[in-house]
C-alpha cells in the first residue's frame, strides 16, 4: 500500500498533465493504468499475460495488448511517456533490459519520459533482518544479492535482478536518456509498517510517507527502500 501511494505521488508529480499518451509496459492488470485513466491520460497496456490484459482492457479509458517490453508493436515516436514498472527486474540478462530500454527510447516522442522501477538490493536484507526471517542459512545469499544484484528467489518471490539508485541510472543512461532522477519509493520506514500490520497501516502511514519524501534522493539511504523509481527524458538532437 505504501508502494502504490507514492509511486503514484511520484508520477504524478513527474508526468506533463493530460492528456497525454502513457504507453504501460509491464502494467499487469492495470493498477496504475486505472488512475492515470481517470485522471485524464491516453494509456495503452501492454503485459505478456493474457489474463493481465484481459483485465486492464475491461478498465474505463483503458486500452491493451499482449506484448513484450523488448518488442514493443508501437511506432517510433508515438507515446509521451513510457512507463517500465516491472520489466527491469522480471528481465534477469542486462541485454535484454537494455533492449527494453531502448524500445522505450525508441517510441517516445521528442522531450518524453522514462519512468522505469526497479527493487532494492536491500530490500531481502530489511525484509528478513526487521521480520525474523534471517537465519544462517540465508546470510549467504543475503551477501551474494548486496555484492550483485542476482536474487535467487529465497524469500518467495522469482528470481529476479535488483538494483542500486547507481546501477539504476547507469542502466537508462547507457541507451541514451538523459536527465535522470532516481528516488527512493518508500524510504526508510517501509519495514516498520510490514512489521506492524495492516491494522497499524492507517496509524503509521503518514509519517512514513513523510519519512520517504525526505530521503527519497538521499544518497546515504536511497537503497533502503524496497523499490527505486527512474525518472528520465529523451532529448533528441535539433536538426541543422
Amino acid at each position: 500500500m505504501l508502494e502504490y501511494r507514492r509511486t503514484q505521488e511520484l508520477l504524478r508529480r513527474a508526468l506533463m498533465p493530460p492528456p497525454a499518451r502513457v504507453l504501460d509496459v509491464g502494467g499487469g492488470t492495470g493498477v496504475h493504468a486505472r488512475w492515470l485513466a481517470a485522471d485524464g491520460y491516453e494509456v495503452h497496456l501492454v503485459d505478456p499475460v493474457p489474463a493481465h490484459v484481459k483485465a486492464a482492457a475491461a478498465l474505463p479509458g483503458v486500452t491493451a495488448e499482449v506484448g513484450d517490453a523488448r518488442r514493443l508493436r508501437a511506432p517510433d515516436g508515438s507515446a509521451d511517456v513510457v512507463l517500465l514498472l516491472g520489466p527491469l527486474y522480471h528481465l534477469t540478462e542486462a541485454a535484454d533490459r537494455a533492449r527494453a530500454l531502448a524500445e522505450a527510447r525508441r517510441v517516445l516522442r521528442p522531450g518524453g519520459l522514462v519512468v522505469a522501477a526497479a527493487i532494492s538490493r536491500y530490500l531481502s536484507l530489511l525484509e528478513a533482518g526487521t521480520t525474523g526471517r534471517l537465519t544462517d542459512d540465508m546470510t549467504s545469499a543475503v551477501r551474494h544479492l548486496i555484492a550483485t544484484g542476482d536474487y535467487d528467489g529465497h524469500l518467495g518471490f522469482l528470481p529476479t535482478r535488483f538494483h542500486t539508485a547507481a546501477g539504476l541510472r547507469a542502466e537508462l543512461e547507457s541507451v541514451g536518456l538523459s536527465d535522470v532522477d532516481v528516488y527512493g519509493v518508500e524510504g526508510p520506514a517501509w519495514p516498520a509498517l510490514d512489521v506492524a500490520g495492516e491494522g497499524e497501516f492507517d496509524r503509521l502511514v503518514e509519517a512514513a510517507l513523510r519519512c520517504a519524501r525526505i530521503a527519497e534522493q538521499d544518497p546515504l539511504v536511497i537503497n533502503t527502500s524496497a523499490h527505486l523509481l527512474a525518472v528520465a527524458r529523451v532529448c533528441w538532437p535539433v536538426a541543422r
